[in-house]
């Protein structure tokens, strides 16, 4: 055995898969493997003790293959568990460097497992086997159920758990049960232990997490085949226990914390900003500065007067920088509690970039306020407050907070 290659471990779950089981361990020794000569080719089957005793026939395979490997859970435990135990037992005991997750009746097509080792070789870190991008296609015999489930559960399921990071453009099929991944720095750093679900589930959470982890991500297309034998791992709740996963893997996102923390330090400006707005356009010094701005003699000025409301925007501008003040002092606080900044000193140069940073929010609130209302109208001056905030001002005050405010923890 050549030490220098690679071990890619194919994992099998099986229920009741005794008149296939054999069929698709003779075709990947004796068709696929030979032609993949760079990686040492495994295969574990992880069998959940089927009455059908598939095990049984694992076992009288192993007699003729070296590399065919057979884990027995005691009873039936679901597909997610079966790959949780596979992966363990493959790193442990195999020396995976890579994972392959695979089905036993060849609905996946074998010859992509060459094509998914290649893309590894070439950098991949993770492996997907898609049925939306070109070449790849669902079986044609699919009911209409089917199909709305693998269509609109996976644009549900993949909006869920990415949108709107440039992965939920990248990855077409989260629901993929054809999956490559690498061991080293990505599955070995995933904590199983902790997964929402042990049924169909797990594969969005383990999808969510490699992302996590940095793994690039490559798709490959997949043509799905039509079972023709064995018992489907699609179960009644199936939808139900996609939905619930991917909704507590997001929720429970440390960003998406943050990021509902930010939401309510924000609704809390909001609250400040719009009381500010109406208290700041009585006070007679902003009439004052209107009028000046209104009558002011500059070329740009004077066009621009007849555009903007000088008062409502004066406004809100002081309103926004109540708003900026508060948004501060809680973010740093409590949104981003985990990577707080401390001292004085360094509070203060953060205020101060802080502030410079939200002169961008400011100056879309001017300019979206000021305009809105001389369209509509003083009257609407709250309703484009909301858009200003809505619409420029909170996507703004996130990318600035986390890219430059909140980038990374004080030493």
């Amino acid at each position: 055995m050549n030490k220098e290659k690679q071990t890619a471990v194919v994992i099998i779950p099986t229920y009741n898969e005794a008149k296939v089981i054999g069929r698709t361990v003779d075709y990947l020794f004796k068709k696929i493997f030979p032609e993949i000569s760079d990686w040492n080719m495994k295969v574990l089957v992880v069998d959940d003790t089927s009455p059908d005793g598939t095990y049984r026939v694992v076992k009288e395979k192993q007699k003729e293959y070296d590399d065919l490997h057979l884990y027995l859970n005691e009873k039936k435990m679901g597909i997610g568990y079966a790959y949780v135990v596979g992966f363990r037992y493959a790193m442990k005991e195999l020396g995976a460097d890579v994972v392959i997750e695979f089905d036993s009746d060849l609905q996946h097509p074998p010859e992509t497992i060459p094509v998914m080792l290649k893309e590894i070789k070439n950098g991949a870190d993770y492996v997907l086997g898609s049925r939306k991008v070109k070449g790849g296609s669902n079986p044609k015999g699919w009911g209409l159920k089917r199909i709305f489930f693998s269509e609109v559960g996976g644009l549900v399921a993949r909006f869920i758990l990415f949108f709107p990071s440039k992965m939920f453009f990248k990855i077409t099929d989260p629901t993929t049960g054809l999956k490559a991944s690498r061991v080293k720095g990505f599955v070995d750093q995933i904590n199983m232990d902790n997964l929402y679900s042990y049924q169909f589930g797990y594969k969005l959470q383990l999808l969510y997490e490699m992302v996590k982890l940095g793994a690039k991500v490559k798709e490959i297309p997949l043509k799905f085949q039509l079972r023709k034998m064995g018992q489907s791992k699609i179960s009644t709740n199936t939808v139900q226990d996609v939905l619930r996963t991917v909704f507590l893997v997001r929720w429970h996102d440390p960003k998406t914390q943050s990021f509902l923390k930010f939401a309510v330090v924000g609704f809390v400006g909001f609250l400040i900003n719009s009381l500010g707005l109406e208290i700041f356009r009585r006070f007679s010094f902003v009439k004052n500065w209107a009028q000046a701005l209104e009558e002011n003699s500059l070329p740009l000025l004077q066009s621009l007067s007849g555009k903007i409301n000088w008062r409502e925007s004066i406004a809100t501008a002081f309103g926004a920088e109540m708003a900026i003040i508060s948004n501060f002092f809680w973010n740093n606080l409590w949104t981003f509690s985990y990577k707080r900044i401390k001292g004085l000193v360094k509070i203060f140069g953060k205020f101060l970039s802080f502030n410079l940073t939200s002169i961008g929010a400011i100056i879309l609130q001017f300019i979206v306020i000021g305009i809105g209302t001389t369209l509509t109208g003083s009257q609407w001056r709250q309703m484009w407050l909301i858009t200003a905030i809505a619409f420029f001002v909170v996507p703004y005050n996130w990318l600035m907070y986390n890219k430059i405010i909140w980038k990374k923890k004080d030493a």
